[in-house]
């Protein structure tokens, strides 16, 4: 498999003061393969979220490289990360980020709009394709206060998608979710990985929700102090679980 996310010494420091600083991440060392799924798990403070930031090319690390599909993020001016942004990354966020007053289908076409290039057919087309795909056809014209939070974060997805991004970032996709919906979008996260072969790196405090996921990767204090695969036992007992308290 093809590296596409290659990650060697990244420090990130935050000061405080003159005299106090924080090492939100701490030497980290990261190598990811095109078509991997993977958990970033680890307590409040741990610098998974840090580690995330700077991945989405919303944070810029102290030092350190970090290469995303060939290119270094730290050669990059501010437009050229937020085309990057753009372009190479689908963010799935906790609390949905959709747009209140916007349809789903419209809220799907957003990344089109500001890439740019392309006309409003072809936008409406492919938007419609991807609600479909995450199993929304009929709820195109609904706002988001009309949907379900499963539904919500199903329009999401399809909108992290849109721009056939390189990576997919989800920061605690299911937090706001129960358990019957947390299943569903789980299960649409794993499809997606298995038969498109998309690479995903989502963060979660939750060990049922990583177990559906094939590598876990564990924060403490700055640094990784666990990276491993998920066990095919794991992702079973986790699914009969959900199940049981659903």
């Amino acid at each position: 498999m093809k590296t596409i996310i290659e990650i060697k010494d990244l420090y990130k420091i935050f000061k405080l003061s003159e005299e106090v600083s924080v090492k939100a991440l701490n030497g980290v060392s990261l190598s990811i393969q095109r078509g991997e799924y993977i958990s970033i798990m680890g307590s409040s403070g741990s610098g998974k979220s840090t580690f995330m930031n700077i991945l989405g090319f919303l944070d810029t690390p102290t030092s350190g490289t970090y290469f995303l599909d060939g290119i270094n993020g730290g050669s990059l001016l501010k437009d050229e990360k937020a085309e990057i942004r753009n372009r190479k990354i689908g963010f799935v966020f906790q609390g949905f980020n959709l747009l209140a007053r916007t349809s789903a289908l419209e809220n799907v076409e957003l990344p089109l709009f500001y890439r740019g290039g392309i006309s409003a057919r072809e936008q409406s087309e492919k938007a419609k394709s991807l609600l479909a795909m995450v199993g929304l056809s009929g709820r195109e014209e609904h706002y988001p206060n009309r949907l379900s939070g499963g539904e919500q974060q199903r329009v999401a997805i399809a909108r992290a998608l849109i721009n056939d991004p390189a990576i997919i970032l989800a920061d605690e996709p299911t937090g706001n979710l129960d358990t019957k919906n947390t299943e569903e979008v789980m299960k649409l996260f794993t499809r997606l990985n298995d038969e498109l072969g998309i690479t995903i790196i989502m963060v979660t405090h939750e060990p049922d929700v990583a177990a559906y996921t094939n590598r876990k990767v564990v924060f403490r204090d700055g640094i990784i102090i666990e990276d491993t695969k998920v066990s095919h036992t794991a992702k079973s007992t986790a699914k009969k679980a959900a199940k049981k308290r659903g």
